[in-house]
C-alpha cells in the first residue's frame, strides 16, 4: 500500500488588523518564532521559514503565544481568555489549561524562572491583568490601576522581579512582587501604549505608544529615565518595540511603513541608528504591525502579512520578506505550462503564486483588487470569478498580471470551468443554469429548469456536465452554443459540490454535500468506484493525478483522501487533520505531489510513495 507524508508547508501569514499591533515572540536557542492566525499557533524557523509547525488545539482564535524561558514550552492565548501551556516536543502534548481572563488576551510572558506567566488584555469585570502559577494557576498578586484593555505586559527578567503593563488608558503601571502589588502609575504618554518591554538585564523597560513616542523607565523602581529621541524618529504610530541581545538598542516598528534600530546611550536617550524599509508599494498594506529582534535577526510584520528578515550583523543588506495568505484559501490551481507553479486565492482578493520546492514567490498584482470567489488558469490567462457578478479574465506575464475583461453574467456565478484545450469557452453555472462565455462575450444563457449546484466542461469544449442540488447528474454535449442533454445519473444522495474529469477523458469524479465521492466511466456512464463513503462531512473539492491513475478528495471534515483507480477504495489513504477548518482546494503537480489548500490559510505538499 502506498503511504503519504507531509512534504511542504506553505505558512498562512500572521493575523492582522487595521489600527492595532501584532506581538510576536522568540525562541534564542532554536531561533523560531511564534505567531497567531485563527485557531492556529504557527512556529516557523528564520533560518528555514518553509520548517513549519502548527498547534491547532485552541477552540477560539489564538491571539498570543510565547516560548518558556527554557524553549520547552510553549504558552498560548485566545479571544476567550484562556491560555493553554504544551510542549514544544512529542506531539505538542498539553500540560495546562486556564481560563485566565473574561475576555480576549492580547500578550502574556512568563516569569524568567518558568514558574509563572503574566497575562493582559480585555475583561468584563475590572481585572485586566492576572498573574499564576503555571502549574496550579493559583494568583499571584493583584493588579489594580487600569481602566481599559491592558494591551502589553512584561515581567523583568532579573530579580527584584517586577511586572509592568500599558494599555488603552494611556498609562504604564509598576507593580512589585511576588505577590505583586500596584507600586506606581505613569501617564507619560497622550494615547494607547501598544507595548512595553525590559531589556534582557532588566536595568531598564522602554514603552512604545500610538503618540509615535518611546519612553524609557529605570527597571527596579519604575521611574522615567529617558526617551527615544524625536529626531528622525516615527511619524506615526509606534506598534511595537524589541530590545538586541546585548541590551544597548532596540527596534521599533510603526504605521509610518518604517522599522526603527535605536541605540539606547548611557544617559538613556535613544538614537536613531538606521531606518529599515520593507519592501512593498507603499500603501495601507505596508505599515508595520509587528517586530521582533532575536540573535542577529530583525523581523518585522507588516499589516498585509508580509514578513521580513534583516540581519543585525549587516543592516545594509536588502530583507528576505515572504508572504502568504491571512484567510481562507479557497482555490488553487496549478499553471499548465509548468505544474511545479501553483496559483492560489482566498476571497478577499488575494492571488499568490507559489513554487513547489521553493514555497513563495510572490502576490499578482491585479489593476482591480476585488474579492474572489474562485480561480482557475488557462495557458497564458487566469479566469476568477467574483461575488460582484462578473468572471474577470486577466492576461498572465510572469508575476505581473495584464488588462482585465470583466463579462458581466448579470447573476451571482457559482461555480465555472475552462475547456483547457479550447480556453476561450469558460462554462458558468449559475443558480438556474449556465451562461457560456466565448472569449469576453456571453454567448448564451440558458436556464436548465433545476437548480444548479456544480458543473463543469470538458477540456475540448465538447461535452458538459451539470450537478443538481438535488443530486443528480446531468451530461450534455455542446453544439455549437447550446446544450443538448444526453442523460441523467443517478447515484448521490445530496447535493452535487464538484465534478472533474479524469485527465485522459475516460473517467469523470463527483462529490456531494452528503460526504460521498463517486468515479464513473466516462464511455458507458456505469460507476467505476464506488462506497466513497469515508468523509465525515461535504466533500469541497477533489483533484486527479495527471496520469488519471488516482483521486483526491478534500472535504469540511479536514481530511485528505487519496484512492487508487485500480484499487479497492478500502486501500485509500487518508491525511487527518490536513486542514483546521477544512480543506478547499486541491490540485495535483505530478504522479506522486498532491497539494492541499484550506480553512486555515495554509497550503500544504502531500508526496504519496508507492509500496
Amino acid at each position: 500500500m502506498s503511504h503519504v507524508d507531509l512534504a511542504e508547508t506553505y505558512a498562512c501569514t500572521p493575523f492582522t488588523e487595521r489600527g492595532r499591533g501584532i506581538l510576536i515572540s522568540g525562541d534564542s536557542k532554536s531561533n523560531s518564532i511564534l505567531y497567531t492566525n485563527g485557531r492556529s499557533v504557527v512556529i516557523m524557523n528564520l533560518q528555514n521559514p518553509l520548517q513549519v509547525s502548527v498547534y491547532g488545539d485552541h477552540a477560539y482564535p489564538t491571539t498570543v503565544a510565547r516560548f518558556s524561558p527554557n524553549g520547552e514550552w510553549v504558552a498560548s492565548a485566545d479571544v476567550s481568555g484562556t491560555v493553554r501551556i504544551w510542549g514544544t516536543r512529542n506531539d505538542f502534548v498539553l500540560k495546562k489549561e486556564f481560563r485566565v481572563l473574561s475576555g480576549r488576551i492580547d500578550d502574556l510572558q512568563w516569569s524568567p524562572d518558568g514558574i509563572r506567566i503574566v497575562a493582559c488584555g480585555e475583561s468584563k469585570g475590572n481585572s485586566f491583568v492576572r498573574a499564576f502559577m503555571w502549574d496550579s494557576g493559583t494568583n499571584v498578586g493583584e493588579f489594580d490601576g487600569h481602566s481599559r484593555r491592558v494591551l502589553s505586559c512584561a515581567y523583568k527578567p532579573t530579580r527584584p522581579f517586577r511586572i509592568v503593563t500599558c494599555g488603552e488608558d494611556f498609562m504604564v503601571n509598576f507593580y512589585e512582587g511576588p505577590p505583586f502589588r500596584f507600586k506606581q502609575s505613569h501617564r507619560d504618554h497622550s494615547n494607547f501604549v501598544n507595548c512595553v518591554r525590559y531589556s534582557p538585564d532588566g536595568s531598564k523597560f522602554v514603552s512604545v505608544s500610538s503618540d509615535k513616542k518611546g519612553i524609557i523607565f529605570d527597571g527596579k523602581t519604575g521611574e522615567k529615565i529617558g526617551e527615544l529621541s524625536s529626531e528622525g524618529g516615527h511619524t506615526g504610530s509606534i506598534y511595537a518595540v524589541s530590545w538586541s541581545p546585548d541590551g544597548k538598542q532596540v527596534l521599533t516598528v510603526s504605521a509610518d511603513k518604517s522599522a526603527k534600530v535605536w541605540d539606547i546611550s548611557e544617559d538613556n536617550i535613544g538614537k536613531v541608528k538606521k531606518t529599515l524599509t520593507c519592501p512593498g508599494s507603499g500603501g495601507v498594506e505596508d505599515m508595520l504591525v509587528g517586530g521582533l529582534w532575536l540573535n542577529d535577526y530583525l523581523v518585522t510584520v507588516s499589516l498585509g502579512g508580509t514578513i521580513s528578515i534583516f540581519l543585525a550583523s549587516d543592516l545594509d543588506k536588502a530583507p528576505t520578506s515572504f508572504s502568504g495568505h491571512m484567510k481562507n484559501v479557497s482555490s488553487l490551481t496549478i499553471l499548465r505550462s509548468n505544474p511545479k507553479v501553483l496559483l492560489s486565492c482566498s476571497y478577499d482578493g488575494l492571488i499568490v503564486k507559489w513554487i513547489q520546492g521553493v514555497g513563495y514567490s510572490g502576490k499578482l498584482q491585479r489593476k482591480e483588487n476585488s474579492q474572489i470567489k474562485s480561480l482557475a488558469a488557462a495557458e497564458e490567462e487566469i479566469v476568477t470569478s467574483g461575488f460582484d457578478n462578473k468572471i474577470q479574465r486577466v492576461s498572465l506575464h510572469g508575476d505581473q498580471c495584464g488588462d482585465a475583461e470583466a463579462i458581466d453574467i448579470g447573476t451571482q456565478p457559482k461555480d465555472f470551468s475552462v475547456a483547457l484545450s479550447s480556453p476561450e469557452l469558460v462554462l458558468v453555472s449559475t443558480d438556474s443554469g449556465v451562461v457560456m462565455l466565448r472569449g469576453a462575450k456571453v454567448v448564451s444563457t440558458i436556464n436548465l429548469g433545476f437548480t444548479v449546484s456544480a458543473s463543469v466542461v470538458s477540456h475540448d469544449g465538447s461535452e458538459a456536465i451539470i450537478g443538481g442540488q438535488d443530486g443528480k447528474l446531468h451530461i450534455y454535449s455542446i453544439s455549437g452554443d447550446t446544450l443538448v442533454e444526453e442523460a441523467v445519473l443517478e447515484k448521490h444522495r445530496g447535493a452535487i459540490s464538484v465534478i472533474r474529469y479524469s485527465p485522459d477523458f475516460s473517467m469523470f469524479a463527483s462529490g456531494d454535500v452528503n460526504r460521498e465521492a463517486v468515479v464513473w466511466d466516462r464511455a458507458s456512464r456505469e460507476v467505476k468506484l464506488k462506497n466513497m463513503l469515508y468523509h465525515t462531512a461535504r466533500i469541497n473539492c477533489l483533484a486527479w493525478s495527471p496520469d488519471s491513475s488516482r483521486i483526491a478528495t478534500g472535504s469540511l471534515d479536514t481530511c485528505v483522501i487519496i484512492y487508487e483507480i485500480d484499487q479497492p477504495v478500502s486501500s485509500r489513504n487518508t491525511v487527518k487533520g490536513a486542514h483546521l477548518g477544512g480543506v478547499y482546494g486541491l490540485a495535483f503537480t505530478d504522479e506522486y505531489s498532491l497539494v492541499s489548500s484550506g480553512e486555515d490559510a495554509f497550503i500544504r505538499v502531500w508526496k504519496i510513495t508507492s509500496p
